[in-house]
Formats: structure tokens, C-alpha cells, sequence
């Protein structure tokens, strides 16, 4: 049960995934493996992508998440999202959600970005009427100008992030999550991604940030978890946290030399 200024409850998050050892190449190959696809377990190596995470986050603070590559951390955000759903344990969360997390993801490259926004916007929470009112500041946040109206397989990426961060900040969310993706776009329009969501911690919003930049952990986050293999670290203010992860990269770094 969330507390009245908690917004994000995770306790004893784990996923699992399945890695399949060998994948056949022709027919004859699939024959002869036919055991393992009937019981496809034998053939399948377990993955545990997070281990029994647990942390919470107030409404209005903004939480950093570091790691290495392949921490988790991604997959923790989608679970936050309600884009994947845990193997184990349980996380609540309060309010309207809007996810900035992989390129692309929602859009369909046959419509047009104005299209795409109003249906993402409504897929967020907003009435379609809500998502026509809110278009405009989409639009002109973009600053895609006339192409707002092209198919988006037109779009470059940086194109993609500047119409997927202008809808996930424009829909009125209560938590904003964002992954690494704002790493693509400009760095003018990323500096403008950046006093927006400072405008939106002066508003309240809760937000979780994933980045490998810890200048901008630094920067928003009061507060941040270090993940390895699919388990929390170090929690803490984020200064430290980002200290110690820091350390560990030198510590590896100097053994390797080392070695």
C-alpha cells in the first residue's frame, strides 16, 4: 500500500528471461531437436535481468538510475512503465505515467507525425479531444516544422526523439520516465529537454532518469540507485551514489591495466 507522498513502490522486482542455447537452421536441424521444442525449458538458459529490486519514490523527487550496460536498468524502467511485467514481486504505482524510453517506440512509420502524436498522447491517458487541444505546444516544442505533416519513416532519429520527448511532456503525467534516448537528439534541443523537465520538478512531477551522462543525474536527480547485474548497489543521494559508481569504473579500469 503506497503512502500518501509516495508515488512508486518496488519490492523484490526480478525478471527472467530465456536464452535459447543454439536455434536450428533448416528443417532437417529442427527434426532432430524436436524434443526441445516440445519442451522448450530443456533448451533455454535462464537470464535474470533484475534480482529482487526494492526502492520507492516520493511524489516530486526526481530518482536517477546508473549502471553499467546490461545492469537492468532499462528493464526497469519498463516495468515501471507497465511496458513488461515482473517475474516476481510487486510495484505500485500512482498516477497518469508518460514513458520517453526507446527510440521510435509507439510510433508507426507509415503515419504522420502529427498523427502520431494525437495517438500517443491518447495512448498516455489524454481524451482525443484533450490530445487535439495540447497539439499545438507538441508541434511547436518539435520544432519539426512542415514535417510534422510527412509519413515518419521520413524522420531521422533525432527527428523521432524531438516528437517523442515533446508528447511524453505534454500529456499532463504525474511520473515522467526517461531513458538514455534523450542522447541522440542535438545539443541545443537537448538543453531544451532539460529546462523543460526542470519546469516539470518545479511543478511536481516525480520523475526517473536512466542515463550513462552523470552530469545530468547530478544536475535533477536529489537522489539515485546504482544497479549491477540486476541488484541495487548503492542508493542514496545522488552525489554519492554516483561517487561510488565512479570508483568501481576505476577500480576495473586499474586492475585491468594491471593485469
Amino acid at each position: 500500500m503506497l503512502s500518501d507522498d509516495t508515488v512508486i513502490c518496488l519490492d523484490g522486482i526480478s525478471k527472467r528471461y530465456y536464452l535459447r542455447s543454439q536455434r536450428p537452421e533448416d528443417i532437417k536441424t529442427t527434426v532432430l531437436h524436436l524434443p526441445s521444442f516440445l519442451f522448450p525449458d530443456s533448451n533455454r538458459k535462464a537470464f535474470w535481468a533484475l534480482d529482487g529490486v526494492s526502492f520507492s519514490v516520493k511524489r516530486g523527487e526526481s530518482m536517477g538510475i546508473v549502471g553499467p550496460n546490461g545492469s537492468g536498468k532499462s528493464t526497469l524502467l519498463k516495468i515501471m512503465a507497465d511496458l513488461a511485467r515482473p517475474t516476481r514481486g510487486t510495484i505500485e504505482v500512482r498516477g497518469r505515467v508518460s514513458a520517453l524510453l526507446e527510440l521510435g517506440a509507439g510510433f508507426h512509420p507509415q503515419i504522420t507525425g502529427r498523427e502520431n502524436a494525437v495517438l500517443n498522447a491518447v495512448l498516455l491517458g489524454l481524451t482525443r479531444r484533450e490530445a487535439e487541444e495540447v497539439l499545438p505546444q507538441i508541434i511547436a516544442f518539435s520544432e519539426l516544422g512542415d514535417f510534422i505533416d510527412e509519413p515518419m519513416r521520413t524522420y531521422s532519429s533525432g527527428m523521432y526523439i524531438r516528437l517523442g520527448f515533446a508528447v511524453a511532456v505534454h500529456v499532463h503525467a504525474d511520473v515522467l520516465l526517461v531513458d538514455e534516448v534523450l542522447a541522440v537528439g542535438d545539443a541545443e534541443f537537448q538543453e531544451k529537454c532539460f529546462d523543460h523537465i526542470e519546469k516539470l520538478r518545479a511543478k511536481g512531477v516525480t520523475i526517473v532518469l536512466v542515463s550513462h551522462d552523470l552530469g545530468s543525474v547530478t544536475r535533477f536527480c536529489e537522489r539515485a540507485i546504482l544497479l549491477h547485474h540486476g541488484q541495487v548497489q548503492v542508493e542514496g543521494e545522488s552525489q554519492p551514489v554516483i561517487h561510488e559508481y565512479l570508483s568501481r569504473i576505476a577500480a576495473v579500469l586499474g586492475h585491468a591495466v594491471s593485469s
